[in-house]
């Protein structure tokens, strides 16, 4: 059954793989199979403790994902073929292993999705908006700090040169990142599900406060030093730096949590 789902998929998985590879905006996928997987490993003994119960019912899932795949291949919908591959695996879980085996492997399973490209009608309805909220923010936030600005659309005027928050500068490869990192981050540092799913939730605004802080940065720079530094090296850099500011909120974050509603008291009720 390895061996035939391995032929199936092989060259969906290959595929998906190089996405990762080559495009930045998915990078993150590499790290969510290997996280999958050090949680089952983590769960082995609780998992050696339940029974096998295997169900018909999964043929259904199973059929259901094949059928999925099937679709997404003739209809060239990556993001549908890549899918069915969760809905298989789902399915020969329940099919071979039953239905407890399944919920206690539902969490790493439904993490798996986050190393699936979103399609890329569903991606562009999400950078343009972001990249207008951060030109917004940043035309707000710039003149209180002596920069005038006149923004059109997503770009920036500046007395030294027009800015442009490009698709590239939308904050999207750090919003997917940081969602990611912070699930592995309320997983490994916290046992509430309460508080995983509000680090979870977080992530979301601080990514899009993070990378407005970017762009504002970017806009000082280019006035007050070097339009140079618009671009390059230290643009990449710049952009790694605020990514850590973006993590060190989250820790904050967590750890305000943690003051404000202790685990202790948690067990007290």
């Amino acid at each position: 059954m390895a061996a035939l789902s391995l032929w199936l998929f092989g060259p969906t998985l290959v595929h998906l793989v190089s996405q990762w590879w080559q495009n930045p905006d998915f990078s993150h996928g590499f790290f969510v199979p290997l996280f999958s997987a050090f949680v089952i490993w983590q769960e082995r003994h609780r998992l050696a403790r339940i029974p096998l119960d295997p169900s018909w019912s999964g043929l259904v899932l199973l059929l259901f994902g094949l059928a999925v795949f099937v679709v997404g291949q003739l209809g060239a919908e990556l993001f549908l073929a890549r899918s069915s591959m969760l809905l298989v695996l789902a399915g020969l879980i329940v099919l071979f292993w039953g239905w407890n085996y399944f919920r206690a492997l539902l969490f790493p399973l439904a993490f798996l999705i986050l190393m699936i490209p979103i399609p890329t009608i569903v991606f562009n309805q999400i950078t343009f908006p972001l990249q207008l909220l951060d030109s917004q923010a940043a035309a707000v936030i710039l003149p209180w700090l002596g920069v005038p600005v006149f923004r059109e659309g997503n770009v920036i005027n500046l007395p030294a040169m027009p800015l442009n928050v490009a698709e590239a500068c939308s904050g999207i490869r750090s919003l997917m990142s940081l969602v990611t990192l912070a699930i592995i981050y309320g997983y490994l540092m916290d046992r509430r599900t309460s508080v995983r799913v509000v680090l979870a939730i977080a992530s979301v605004p601080i990514a899009v406060a993070a990378n407005s802080l970017r762009i504002i940065g970017t806009g000082l720079l280019v006035q007050y030093w070097d339009p140079d530094k618009a671009e390059g090296y230290f643009h990449a850099s710049w952009g790694l730096f605020i990514f850590l500011i973006a993590l060190v909120a989250m820790y904050l974050l967590h750890r305000a949590i943690c003051l404000i509603w202790p685990v202790e008291a948690e067990k007290a009720l």
